[in-house]
């Protein structure tokens, strides 16, 4: 790929990032002062960068805490920054779930707590209920990320796992008031389902849950399976007066502003979905799909077209190769456009890090297969394997931004024909 098309479509990456920018998400949404003491806690890939912003927007006294991951930290003057681990949780993430249980105990009615959510929140508050232990629930969260569930799905399976998603953490605060102020990374932006709600009133039943996983047929530990069959607990109201919820922050937003920044450069833009969901080889054969009949037909608009996308695809392990779900997706768009002249992509997390490994994703035109082949590697035997990462560093495709400070997801970018200089 030629360097004036990675940059048009890294080009259009930082206009999605800048519009989840933590202080323009914050600005105007803030809460007025309490009559009593202002509490932040955070927890997420991007809830440093969003506490640092807090710091310099409030007027008034505060303390807080945030967890981030290792790496995505911020130096903040009043609000402490711990760090634990991603997507994994590990001892750290023990600690840093007990220090914002403890920040929030004891708070009256004139307090106010201010919770700063972003995705990967779930993996940084591991907290036990009493029975379980921490390796219960690295045994949990490797089983989900395996199982090619929708984000949705694990989520729910989290709150039955947890003393502080699905809204335990807002309930330990009582009676103070709490703001959520969110940054969505989910498709459908559901409060709820970022970070697995900590702060955000209603979770399910553990018997629907149960039902959700046997119907879908997700492997869990048989540990974790007979404390789900056992669970008597019910479903709790989605609504609790003394919280507010807003979004500050989402996918749409985002597409949005890569889309504004594709026209002001001369070249249409098409936004797919803020929403979609699947596998993600399975999402990129319908990417190359839409990509070929827009190039061949001109419909919805003539090239210059970039087609944009957002939302979470998920990742069924086969084998234990290296990669994430957007460079799984760009591997199989890759296979799929071979030899389909004029189209070229990029696919990346907006937090910087696609699965666990250094890159945000990979670019991908007509030729990528083929210089696989040269290089040595059989893009269809990475792609079982999922290895997308090692296929892509073997050609020097990969996308590498390090931290961007906040989450809002896949981003997708298809673009047909050829874009002007950036």
């Amino acid at each position: 790929m030629s360097d004036v098309h990675r940059r048009f479509l890294a080009h259009l990456f930082e206009h999605a990032v800048a519009a989840a920018d933590p202080v323009m998400a914050l600005r105007d949404r803030l809460p007025a002062p309490p009559k009593g003491k202002t509490i932040v806690i955070g927890a997420g890939k991007g809830a440093a960068q969003l506490a640092q912003a807090f710091e310099a927007l409030w007027e008034g006294p505060f303390e807080g805490v945030v967890v981030t991951r290792y790496g995505y930290g911020a130096p903040c003057k009043t609000i402490r920054v711990l760090e634990a681990a991603h997507p994994v949780p590990d001892a750290a993430g023990l600690i840093a779930a007990q220090a914002l249980k403890d920040a929030v105990t004891g708070l009256g009615p004139d307090d106010l707590v201010i919770c700063l959510i972003c995705g990967g929140g779930s993996s940084l508050l591991p907290d036990p209920p009493e029975g379980l232990e921490l390796a219960d629930l690295q045994a949990l969260n490797t089983a989900l990320l395996a199982s090619g569930a929708p984000i949705s799905a694990m989520n729910d399976i989290r709150k039955c796992f947890s003393g502080i998603n699905g809204g335990r953490l807002a309930e330990r605060a009582a009676p103070a008031s709490v703001v959520n102020l969110i940054v969505s990374d989910v498709p459908g932006d559901a409060p709820g389902e970022v970070a697995s709600g900590p702060t955000v009133p209603g979770r399910p039943a553990p018997s629907d849950v149960l039902e959700m996983v046997e119907a879908r047929g997700i492997e869990l530990p048989e540990r974790l399976m007979d404390r789900l069959k056992a669970a008597t607990d019910p479903a709790t109201a989605a609504h609790d007066p003394r919280v507010t919820t807003q979004i500050i922050a989402s996918a749409a937003l985002s597409l949005g502003a890569a889309a504004e920044a594709a026209r002001n450069l001369g070249v249409n833009a098409w936004i797919l979905s803020d929403s979609i969901e699947g596998e993600a080889r399975d999402v990129a054969l319908v990417h190359a799909a839409l990509a070929r009949q827009a190039a061949h037909s001109g419909f919805p608009h003539p090239a210059p077209l970039v087609l944009l996308s957002g939302g979470e695809t998920t990742v069924t392990l086969r084998h234990k190769g290296r990669g994430g779900r957007n460079s799984e997706f760009q591997l199989a768009l890759a296979l799929a456009l071979e030899g389909q002249a004029a189209i070229h992509a990029l696919a990346a997390d907006t937090d910087g890090i696609d699965g666990s490994q250094d890159n945000a994703g990979a670019f991908v035109d007509a030729a990528t297969a083929a210089q696989m082949r040269s290089a040595g590697i059989n893009p269809q035997v990475y792609l079982q394997k999922n290895d997308a990462y090692s296929a892509f560093e073997a050609i020097d495709a990969l996308f590498v931004t390090g931290p961007t400070g906040t989450n809002v997801n896949d981003f997708r970018a298809i673009l047909i024909g050829d874009p002007p200089q950036v």
